[in-house]
């Protein structure tokens, strides 16, 4: 068995828990909004149509906030497509995802399953097949009280108050050949900054999220980020990290260690921001939008190109395994420990398209193995965020050399005395006997330790057997002001204290 130890003190603080880091996304894509959360006729639907089983699932899951509508659907969304009579809505070509948009939900559908859902709203407008006159537009009629023809526009479709969005992504992957109105970055840095100054012209409080780059493999990744805030540095608040993770030639080693990738990506955006900041003479600081990130097959998805056009096709719907949920289970610790500057994430997407909860029309509704850290980590991060020193024996990846077998963050909440440590054992085939060091905190006792864990990687939650893979109670104990746990191969663990300072 490998051993290894950590040393907590409630004093080494990083950050307060930031919310919004438990961040969901719902695009117009696949089965996500329509069998997803809309579906007028299932057997838990309300009046509005909505799935009550996945309504009750989001809130589980946690979910603070979701994006929306999109992802690349937003670049050649009209979003007057999707308000006032549903019958008289058009039926579009959806090209980004091919496929046929009924827009039977529309912002005000959408704002309505979010009140209900309890989650805040980030939308993103369309920056690439359209521009600055379209996002004042939707700005207007999403949150201008009245007296205006698009404010009085939504009264007359329902919806009396303003839906009051404060977090508008300016569009999105702009610096990806497959975007619709691909752009370069000068191009997209201009326009951002011209929308951005519209936008703040017509509500000065708003949150603005810059698109950075797709992912960290783009030929353009750095000099993106460095252009574009060099042209909307003063106007936007975040810039924006996407990032998905996958088993790549049967290298499973590497995947558990998705991770460390993600650490060097926000490392690497908050340095070129802040060369930017300094440039500029700036005494602003960017802070980062990791507004999509996940485990996705990717391979499996490009192998099957989409000929026919659909609504609401069957599109990625990946099944998630273990070693899925223990990624996905350190991607947000990675998330946590980065809290200082990550301020808003977004896993993508919520429902059946690379997502947590899954559905089927007219039947049941179920948690994937990645809904569980997810939904553990949301329910138990409070407080300010901890450095966790920690001492690990090492293993050999393809992809990043060697990396340290034990990774761990942890949260404390000093008003309520509880701290939580977050802990994955990386290795595939052996366990990890730790050992956490607590002197700092006092007298502390463990009052709860849940594990994702299974002897077979390849365990996955079914239709047929959606509890296959569960977190479980996990057996930890506390001697001389140090915590015992053993880490089970290939795990994901939480454990909650109580008592001390």
């Amino acid at each position: 068995m490998l051993n290894a130890s950590l040393v907590l003190n409630p004093h080494y603080v990083i950050a307060p828990v930031r919310r919004r880091l438990f961040g969901s996304f719902v695009e117009h894509m696949g089965r996500c909004v329509y069998t997803g959360i809309y579906e007028p006729g299932h057997p838990t639907a309300d009046e509005d149509g909505f799935r009550g089983d996945v309504l009750g699932l989001t809130r589980e899951l946690g979910v603070e906030l979701v994006r929306y509508p999109g992802g690349n659907f937003v670049s050649g969304y009209r979003w007057e497509d999707g308000v006032g009579p549903v019958a008289e809505r058009p039926v579009r070509r959806e090209l980004a995802w091919h496929s046929l948009e009924t827009n039977e939900v529309g912002i005000d559908e959408f704002v309505r399953w979010a009140h209900k859902a309890g989650v805040e709203v980030m939308y993103a407008v369309n920056l690439g097949t359209r521009g600055v006159a379209e996002a004042l537009d939707v700005h207007e009629y999403m949150n201008h009280e009245g007296g205006t023809h698009l404010s009085e526009l939504r009264r007359a479709n329902g919806s009396k108050a303003p839906h009051g969005v404060q977090m508008w992504c300016l569009g999105n992957e702009m610096d990806g050949p497959w975007q619709l109105g691909h752009k370069t970055a000068h191009e997209y840095g201009r326009l951002a900054a011209e929308t951005a100054r519209a936008l703040r012209q017509a509500e000065p409080g708003l949150e603005l999220v810059a698109c950075g780059s797709s992912n960290s493999a783009m030929p353009t990744f750095g000099e993106w980020e460095s252009t574009v805030l060099e042209l909307t540095y003063e106007q936007v608040d975040h810039i924006s990290l996407h990032a998905y993770y996958e088993v790549l030639d049967g290298d499973v080693d590497s995947f558990l260690a998705s991770a460390v990738d993600m650490d060097h990506f926000i490392d690497s955006v908050v340095a070129t921001a802040d060369a930017v900041g300094a440039r500029l003479k700036s005494d602003k600081r960017i802070t980062l939008s990791f507004d999509e990130w996940n485990v996705w097959y990717m391979k499996r998805f490009h192998a099957t190109p989409r000929t026919e056009w659909e609504v609401a096709p069957r599109v990625i719907e990946d099944q998630y395994d273990v070693n899925d949920a223990v990624v996905v289970g350190n991607l947000l610790m990675s998330l946590l420990r980065h809290s200082d500057r990550v301020a808003v994430a977004c896993q993508a997407q919520l429902v059946n398209v690379i997502a947590p909860i899954r559905s089927e029309p007219g039947g049941p509704a179920w948690r994937q193995t990645i809904f569980h850290p997810f939904a553990l980590t949301s329910r138990l991060a409070r407080g300010q965020v901890l450095r966790v020193e920690t001492s690990s024996p090492t293993y050999w990846t393809k992809r990043f050399g060697d990396v340290p077998v034990v990774d761990a963050v942890a949260t404390h909440d000093a008003e309520t005395g509880g701290t939580v440590v977050f802990m994955v054992n990386r290795h595939q085939s052996e366990p990890v006997e730790l050992r956490a060091d607590l002197a700092a905190f006092g007298e502390v006792m463990v009052a709860e330790a849940w594990t994702v864990h299974d002897e077979d990687g390849a365990a996955t939650n079914t239709e047929a057997d959606p509890d296959r893979v569960v977190p479980r109670p996990h057996k930890t104990g506390i001697t001389d002001g140090d915590l015992h746990v053993v880490l089970p191969p290939r795990s994901w663990t939480a454990v909650r204290l109580t008592g001390g300072q």
